[in-house]
């Protein structure tokens, strides 16, 4: 499994995988014009990931659109097959929008979730 690593943007999110921790971080606005080719590339990578593959994806977006909503499912889809996989879903405490869309994609995909509410005031 070879490194990623996606500089974030005034619209898109910083992606990275950190091998040593075997962790994918997603962090920022997603907000990409074109939501599908952004995400292409984590897509593909996610693609290639095995069932006995350990992995942690964090989750520290502070908004998404639709269209990056629809690509999240997709990868959280991909990596269903992972038997060590768990998603961490951070939400500010003030924003039940985003804690709402966690909990949607939870009841969605065959994946565990764990939520950790963050204090914006910190």
């Amino acid at each position: 499994m070879g490194p990623l690593h996606i500089a974030s943007t005034v619209k898109t999110p910083e992606i990275v995988f950190q091998a040593e921790d075997q962790r994918l971080v997603l962090s920022g606005r997603s907000i990409p014009e074109n939501a599908v080719d952004f995400y292409r590339p984590v897509l593909d990578w996610a693609q290639s990931i095995g069932p006995d593959f350990k992995l942690t994806v964090q989750v520290q977006l502070e908004y998404f659109n639709t269209s990056s909503s629809k690509c999240l499912l997709d990868l959280f889809k991909r990596l269903e097959q992972s038997d060590a996989l768990e998603v961490q879903w951070y939400f500010d405490a003030d924003d039940e929008d985003m804690l709402e869309a966690g909990e949607d994609y939870d009841h969605i995909v065959n994946v565990p979730f764990k939520f950790v509410e963050i204090d914006p005031e910190a």
